[in-house]
């Protein structure tokens, strides 16, 4: 079988007019009123959380120029420009759609907006970051499917594949057995972030790798294979990532690294209320509406990367 990649950027590019059958974590914490902001401890929306986890790791002080990848609807930015009103924000998207919404919700004054493919971007404008955001959307990079150890080891016809084989010799990537998918648009842009030496980056997305805590596996049932699966969404597939690939590539290029579930940082009130929803699999649209929500606090993995020789550690914050 030969290997073949999945790209998003045909549909991002021209088909792509609404996000709303795409319901991200970010958009669950949109609405004041809606059932997903009541169950967590701190009611705010989710660019706020997103400052504040950001804070346990580096010193806002610092961040001056911000870069979002692929920012949706702008509500991540706008809740980060609020929180710290000095930064100036770069929007970068593939889609002319979404950069429109990002223009409405962040407003004209207070970011650049550039349409572009990230992997295409120039290299030597991005070192002028401080952080660079890619949230809730790495699995719309393109996904070299039907790899195999006969493919990365034979004679190879394309570019993808010669690129893949690059990465997985340089950085040691550990391959199962049989044909699987590689996240290559990912793990080439997290080499062309590190590359630029950008102080501080933060990625997130459904992960492949995603496991539940043992208190909570009664209430959450959650297999996931190791190595990423396809996601089909209207008009295009996204893949789920393997964070470890990402991880290995960050911490080869001088990176730390700090990993976990979105759960770390949007912490929900196990009231009797919310263990009642996940025990009794009741059908009301607001039920299932929180359990999704609280399952994806499982299934979504973050990934924050600092330069070592530009951030505080961590226990310098705590």
């Amino acid at each position: 079988m030969k290997p073949y990649v999945s790209s998003t950027a045909e549909y991002h590019r021209h088909h792509l007019d609404s996000l709303g059958w795409e319901l991200t974590v970010c958009a669950m914490l949109e609405d004041p009123a809606g059932p997903c902001r009541r169950i967590l401890e701190d009611d705010r929306p989710y660019g706020m959380h997103l400052s504040g986890l950001l804070s346990r790791h580096l010193d806002w002080g610092s961040v001056n120029r911000v870069l979002e990848i692929g920012g949706g609807y702008g509500y991540v930015m706008r809740d980060l420009i609020s929180a710290h009103p000095h930064v100036h924000a770069t929007m970068l998207d593939i889609s002319p759609f979404l950069l429109e919404r990002q223009r409405e919700t962040v407003g004209p004054g207070r970011a650049d907006y550039m349409e572009v493919d990230f992997l295409e971007f120039d290299d030597g404008r991005l070192a002028r970051f401080d952080l660079a955001i890619l949230n809730e959307n790495i699995g719309d990079f393109p996904s070299l499917c039907d790899l195999s150890a006969e493919a990365l080891d034979g004679p190879a016809d394309s570019p993808e594949v010669l690129a893949a084989r690059r990465l997985f010799r340089d950085y040691g990537l550990d391959r199962p057995a049989g044909t699987f998918v590689f996240n290559l648009g990912a793990a080439l842009a997290v080499e062309k972030l590190c590359g630029a030496g950008i102080p501080a980056i933060f990625i997130s997305e459904h992960s492949c790798e995603a496991v539940v805590p043992p208190e909570l596996r009664s209430l959450i049932a959650m297999n996931t294979p190791g190595f990423p699966e396809r996601i089909r969404l209207k008009g295009h597939d996204e893949y789920t990532i393997k964070f470890s690939h990402l991880e290995r590539i960050a911490e080869e290029m001088g990176y730390d690294c700090s990993r976990g579930p979105y759960a770390d940082f949007l912490r929900i009130r196990w009231t009797e209320e919310v263990r009642f929803i996940f025990t009794s699999r009741s059908a009301r649209d607001e039920h299932e509406a929180i359990r999704q929500f609280v399952e994806d606090l499982y299934r979504y993995e973050y990934l924050i990367l600092l330069e070592k020789t530009e951030f505080r550690s961590l226990s310098e914050f705590r």
